[in-house]
């Protein structure tokens, strides 16, 4: 059994995979992120998540930062004692098993491009997530270029994240037209850089996509993720086979 792992800004869940399928084959787990999310308390979330399944072959674990080599080398909506953390040595100690840690938004990436809206697409595709704040996951031809952060790119004088993410669409009441507009403004931005073939718009917000996408105009044709929030989940499992 495979198990992968989603630690978000205000859920950490998971489920095991059936990495073949790209599905769940259990209903997920979710408990909510501690608060201060440090890494004592998050790797304790992660073992409250492990302990509900069987034992798992391997693990794949997702972190809403950059990741290199299983540490953890930023935390913008975690707390900063994840800066330099060794991730990956932490959740395994802690599960007992080996744990393989990547960029939440990259393993949504990668499971959307094997299993949903970016399969065989060619050229440049670019998965944003939005909610806490927006992760990013750009692959040319089918391949990952990992941890692009482009969240936190410059708008109007701040990270996008803060100005386009679903939590500010939430904290400043926004409405569907006036939260599309910014998202509409920060995809431009985004498309300017890259000029990519694809975006794909995953995070919890994706499940809404018929309230938003419909009002966003770019030249870039722009699709739900098709695989929803399970995405990061199914693309840590994958990660873990691949590990």
């Amino acid at each position: 059994m495979i198990l992968g792992i989603d630690i978000g800004g205000s859920g950490v869940k998971g489920a095991p995979v059936d990495v073949r399928a790209g599905a769940l084959t259990a209903e997920r787990f979710r408990v909510p992120t501690p608060q201060p999310a440090d890494v004592s308390g998050v790797v304790g979330a992660v073992r409250e998540v492990t302990a509900q399944f069987p034992v798992a072959e391997r693990i794949g674990v997702t972190f809403p930062g950059v990741v290199v080599d299983g540490v953890t080398r930023t935390a913008a909506n975690v707390d900063q004692s994840w800066i330099d953390a060794p991730a990956a040595r932490l959740f395994a100690e802690a599960v007992g098993r080996p744990v393989v840690v990547l960029n939440d938004a990259d393993a949504a990436g990668v499971a959307e491009m094997e299993f949903g809206a970016g399969r065989g697409q060619a050229g440049v595709t670019i998965m944003l997530t939005f909610g806490t704040g927006i992760g990013s996951a750009v692959f040319l031809d089918g391949k990952l270029v990992p941890n692009t952060e482009l969240g936190h790119l410059e708008l109007h004088g701040h990270d996008a994240e803060d100005r386009a993410s679903d939590r500010a669409r939430e904290e400043e009441d926004l409405d569907w037209p006036q939260w599309a507009h910014r998202v509409q403004t920060y995809l431009r931005h985004v498309e300017a850089l890259f000029q990519p073939n694809l975006f794909i718009i995953g995070g919890g917000v994706s499940k809404k996509a018929d309230r938003f996408l419909p009002l966003v105009k770019v030249r870039t044709p722009v699709v739900p993720a098709a695989l929803q929030n399970n995405a990061g989940i199914i693309g840590a499992a994958v990660a873990a086979l691949a590990g």
